[in-house]
């Protein structure tokens, strides 16, 4: 069994069981964008809303950042979506890809998928489109799982962490 995290690093709680009460609530919520549970199940889940002046970059275009939490939002949920009783997880890495500009009003919908999920660690894509159905962006992630309270991801020895 790895070795618990330090006393003083963060680390995410379990989600409820329930994904689109949970989802009602957090950073992409307060943004304006919300899960649609009716294009989500099991390891698949879409995230839409509408573009506002707030979302806007200098250049009247949407900020990167907006991609990125839409994105962030559908792949993680789709993990989540695969969660057993007692397991959480968490973003270890993404990487999104600025294909194409949204503007103000346009309804811009995220759909993410998991790729493969491992005890540990899961993988996931996520595609942005405008009503036309044009590609926005595109990324790819990862999450880590945690299984019980006591475990946590490895750590280094510190004689490891030179070079």
């Amino acid at each position: 069994m790895a070795p618990a995290p330090p006393e003083d690093e963060p680390r995410p709680v379990p989600p409820t069981p329930d994904l689109l009460r949970a989802a009602r609530h957090g950073f992409h919520h307060e943004v304006g964008f919300q899960i649609d549970a009716e294009r989500s199940g099991s390891g698949v889940v879409t995230v839409t809303g509408r573009v506002e002046a707030r979302h806007l970059n200098i250049n009247q275009v949407v900020h990167g950042g907006v991609y990125a939490t839409v994105l962030d939002t559908a792949m993680g949920a789709a993990v989540v979506s695969l969660l057993r009783e007692g397991e959480t997880t968490a973003t270890t890495s993404l990487y999104v890809e600025f294909l194409r500009a949204a503007r103000e009003g346009d309804r811009i919908t995220a759909r993410g998928e998991v790729l493969r999920r491992g005890r540990h660690i899961a993988f996931a894509e996520g595609n942005l489109f405008d009503d036309a159905g044009r590609r926005l962006s595109q990324a790819r992630g990862t999450w880590y799982i945690w299984s019980r309270e006591g475990e946590g991801p490895s750590t280094v020895p510190r004689s490891a962490e030179r070079h």
